[in-house]
């Protein structure tokens, strides 16, 4: 059997991470088995569908590196095709017309509640000859079995088994002739020859359901696998309250798209002890035994872990390229956004501090406010502690700055022989004036990089310049 899974998400809103996890899950269970990856935009609620949240979902899978094969498809190009199979249905006998109006389900709804029932609708048009003479536009509804059981062998979950009795005859074709979601996917996954549903487990009473179509029309049921949905660190389900649920937000947040994949794969399966998997080991060791019937918590630590460790596996130039535009206009968050392009001489700075400035950057953004420190005249404000301590050693500084005034040999053991033999004459260590240089020219006692690194890479003039001005610079 050819292996053919979907993503299947509604447009009306943003690529979340649920969905982002769901759509890696089929991504790696068809490359695993060297079948397809399909895309179906559920776009048939069309006052919630927009054309800017299927922009959002494409955006965010391209991101992900999740490419789908085929074109795309909008389920709302097959609503003839869902009414076919309604209709003839229809005239199998396998459903029929229902002329119950709106407010008579809603008072049985009221009646089933005040008697504390759970309400299960039962037609009383089920097995009447269609005809009436009634304002009320019939629905069609499916002819679901009323004795036995439905059996549902998920992958996941196991074996599910819900009494027929429990399952109503559900909508395919409301009174206005459109398809409920119920009929549309059913059709859809059939005529996409879908062998495998990988989703969410909210989705796992919609098989029992969707089987009845299936079973009614024929149709070979796909295999199911319902995954348990993503929790927030307090066991609640996934929200904003627990930090961005949107892709993209994580891209803008400073996050790989590999560290994400990496991350997503781990979170609700495993394999043994592996907690670096690159995308040849997951589409080599996918299985959907290996998942979970937990939900998994989301962890932001565990993530920035992973994060920091595809930065590093970077060179330093890819780095660079993630930073900046081709035009050489940083390409992140508005922080930076107020400066001009790179000159050639920043562009080269900046690649050098890369190489340091990596070794500890958990997030692009956390890179980006390390290395942004060595474009020409960037100035921060000291805060109060630094501006003492600059107050302090005023004398010393002076001292400093004309020794690199007087500096010839601008290289790493050029300036490091000039500080040694300046610390001498003084009586001093390096490690009684490295702290001030480092603040007066990283705006921060805590910047990465030997001193002597970040000395030659900001270059002479720039230097003197952040010398010359850190007496102006005020106290945030």
């Amino acid at each position: 059997m050819s292996v053919i899974t979907r993503f299947a998400p509604s447009p009306t809103g943003y690529l979340h991470i649920g969905g982002a996890r769901t759509a890696l899950f089929n991504y790696l269970f068809s490359r695993h088995h060297g079948g397809k990856f399909l895309l179906r935009i559920e776009d048939t609620d069309e006052k919630r569908s927009t054309s800017e949240a299927i922009d959002a979902i494409l955006q965010g899978l391209d991101w992900l590196g999740l490419k789908h094969d085929d074109n795309f498809i909008l389920q709302s190009k097959n609503l003839v095709r869902h009414k076919e199979i309604a209709e003839k249905l229809l005239e199998k006998n396998q459903a029929y017309l229902c002329y119950t109006s709106a407010e008579e389900l809603e008072e049985m709804r009221d009646f089933a509640e005040k008697k504390g029932e759970v309400f299960r609708f039962k037609s009383s048009w089920r097995d009447k000859i269609n005809s009436q003479n009634s304002s009320v536009k019939p629905t069609i509804r499916i002819k679901a079995p009323l004795e036995g059981e439905t059996v549902i062998r998920d992958l996941v979950q196991g074996e599910i088994r819900v009494k027929n009795s429990e399952l109503d005859d559900l909508v395919m074709l409301r009174g206005d002739g459109s398809p409920t979601y119920m009929l549309a996917v059913v059709v859809d996954d059939h005529d996409m020859e879908i062998s495998h549903v990988i989703r969410g487990d909210d989705h796992l009473t919609n098989a029992f359901r969707q089987k009845i179509i299936f079973d009614a029309m024929g149709w070979k049921v796909p295999e199911f696998a319902h995954i348990p949905l993503i929790h927030g660190p307090d066991g609640a389900k996934m929200s904003k309250r627990h930090g961005a649920t949107s892709v993209i937000d994580y891209k803008e947040m400073g996050y790989l798209p590999e560290a994400l994949r990496n991350y997503l794969l781990r979170l609700g399966w495993s394999h043994g002890d592996a907690e670096i998997i690159s995308d040849a080991q997951a589409i080599e060791w996918f299985t959907l035994d290996k998942v979970g019937k937990s939900p998994a918590r989301f962890d932001f630590i565990k993530l920035n872990s992973i994060n920091k460790y595809y930065v590093n596996q970077k060179s330093d130039v890819e780095l660079f390229e993630l930073l900046f535009e081709k035009s050489g206009r940083w390409s992140g968050s508005a922080e930076f956004s107020v400066f001009q392009p790179l000159s050639s001489e920043e562009k080269n700075r900046i690649l050098k501090a890369i190489n340091f400035c990596k070794i500890s950057a958990s997030m692009l953004d956390e890179l980006a406010a390390r290395v942004m420190i060595y474009r020409d005249g960037f100035v921060e404000n000291f805060d109060v502690e630094a501006q003492k301590i600059l107050t302090e050693k005023k004398s010393l500084i002076l001292d400093l700055q004309k020794v690199f005034s007087d500096l010839s040999d601008w290289t790493h053991d050029g300036i490091k022989n000039s500080l040694n033999e300046f610390a001498a004459a003084k009586n001093l260590k390096i490690k009684d004036f490295g702290p001030v240089l480092r603040i007066i020219l990283t705006f921060s006692a805590a910047s990465p990089g030997g001193i002597f690194d970040v000395i030659e890479i900001l270059g002479k003039a720039e230097v003197l310049a952040r010398i010359a001005n850190c007496f102006s610079v005020s106290a945030s």
